[in-house]
């Protein structure tokens, strides 16, 4: 059998448990992970860059510090990965870009801070998608991370937050940050087969973290199971550890994953018109799902919205390059600046917005979001795909669509959503369910992901086994045919 202190895809709710019983040491885990990191990410691609000295500095003094008694609370010795466009204090955050390799800020970000008050480790630093503008999950110059279930092709592991996705479904790392405008934590977490979070807009603080769209950026954890995510939510909205604690032994709080009953609960699901744009293995996962909440006494009727889902995606895209190329045209208007081709393009795009057409962008979402709230009265939570279909092949992929079409409409109407795996395609990919809840329901769509995660269990892992951890052997990574940093 395994040791459990090698286990890549050990939960940090188990992980958190052995070290408060010393059982398990936080500096077993991180010498693993940094092991798995160097013999893996070579061909997945998921960091760009890793801490190892720090990571195993702070093992080795939260290992004396548990051992002393002087426990800070859960989140004590976890390792966990970080977007690249989270700052940390006298480290690069360089956004995905090869123009901002040499930014260094002075400070850690709110949530960088929390997360390591909070005494977990920072391995390194995730791959994004150029200034956190995509859906798919591509980057020109400094690489596209491999989408770990399958090891023949190239397919999406999906955007922004690409290599977190790919980070923690390829147990290297526990638990990783992303961020979300339009789908960024969500998208990969789909195609990659984990769990994430995307939060209402005022629920975490963005200072230390690059800006996409000031109005639509929300950071958001991903992990493998609702419970990993729940914790790590926890820590990055600046939940005393001692509180966590109690609420986990209690099952209280955010960590209360009972629903009294499901009889009643009122869940909206797609119209016909939405289904036709979803493939048979999405929907076919999708209605399984859909089966369970009715079979467990849930209430389940036809849900249209009230404004296409395509129409608020559209508008959530206007807003996004609108203030994405005011935050960051300087680097894309300079010719000689080497940017990703596909993210100048519609950074660009944004040169004709007026300060006018933004305000009435802005207004239309205000009416829409009043309209919408009021057509949801009779639900409890809505239900649709994360993703139309299973991770595509990069060469398959079209980059002037989005993949968000269920993801960007609620950014646009700042509602809570929680995208969490189903069952796998014939051929072996990931689906993924989105629960949708009010703002600030953060804790009813988690209680509903975990309800369904009782019955379904926890997706299982992709088989990484055929890998050659010597590099000789395997299938190349996308990183190895797009050009490089150098």
């Amino acid at each position: 059998m395994q040791k459990q202190s090698s286990n890549p895809y050990a939960s940090i709710m188990f992980l958190s448990e052995s070290f408060e019983r010393q059982t398990l040491m936080p500096s077993d885990v991180v010498k693993s992970q940094l092991e798995r990191i160097a013999n893996l990410d070579r061909k997945l691609g998921s960091y760009q860059a890793i801490y190892e000295s720090d990571a195993l500095e702070a093992a080795k003094a939260a290992d004396a510090a548990i051992a002393s008694g002087h426990r800070i609370g859960p989140f004590h010795g976890v390792p966990f990965a970080l977007k690249d466009i989270f700052d940390v204090g006298g480290r690069v955050t360089a956004c995905g870009s090869k123009a901002m390799r040499n930014r260094i800020p002075s400070h850690s970000g709110t949530i960088v801070r929390r997360l390591i008050a909070a005494g977990g480790i920072l391995l390194g630093k995730t791959k994004t998608v150029e200034c956190a503008l995509g859906g798919w999950g591509t980057n020109q110059y400094m690489g596209t991370p491999w989408n770990p279930w399958d090891l023949e092709h190239a397919r999406v592991p999906g955007g922004s937050s690409s290599g977190s996705g790919v980070a923690v479904a390829s147990g290297l790392a526990m638990c990783a940050t992303g961020t979300d405008t339009g789908g960024s934590v969500r998208l990969p977490a789909a195609y990659c087969g984990l769990v994430g979070l995307k939060v209402s807009k005022a629920c975490l603080p963005t200072k230390g973290i690059l800006p996409l769209s000031s109005t639509l950026d929300t950071p958001g954890p991903m992990a493998r199971s609702i419970a990993d995510v729940t914790l790590m939510f926890e820590i990055m909205r600046g939940t005393e550890g001692w509180i966590i604690d109690r609420d986990k032994q209690q099952k209280s709080g955010l960590f209360d994953f009972t629903i009294p009953t499901m009889s009643g609960l009122r869940l909206g699901i797609l119209d016909d018109h939405e289904r036709q744009l979803c493939s048979a293995d999405i929907l076919n996962t999708y209605d399984a799902a859909v089966d369970i909440f009715a079979s467990l006494g849930a209430h389940i009727s036809v849900f249209s919205s009230p404004t296409p889902y395509a129409e608020m995606a559209s508008a959530n895209g206007a807003i996004t390059i609108f203030e994405g190329y005011h935050n960051h045209h300087a680097l894309y208007e300079i010719i000689e600046n080497q940017m990703d081709e596909d993210v100048r393009k519609r950074i660009l795009s944004g040169r004709e917005m007026t300060d006018k057409s933004h305000a009435k962008h802005l207004h239309a979402r205000a009416v829409a979001q009043e309209i919408f709230c009021k057509t949801i009265q009779e639900f409890d939570a809505l239900l649709t795909p994360t993703i139309t279909k299973a991770a595509p092949l990069l060469t398959e992929i079209d980059q002037n669509i989005s993949p968000g079409h269920f993801t960007r409409p609620f950014n646009y109407l700042d509602m809570c959503a929680l995208a969490m795996p189903l069952s796998l395609t014939p051929h072996g990919l990931p689906t993924s369910l989105q629960i949708i809840t009010r703002e600030g329901q953060e804790a009813l769509a988690l209680r509903i992901g975990a309800t369904l995660e009782s019955v379904l269990g926890i997706t299982k892992n992709p088989d990484l086994s055929r890998f050659d951890y010597l590099g000789t052997q395997g299938p190349k990574t996308a990183r190895q045919n797009i050009k490089q940093q150098p």
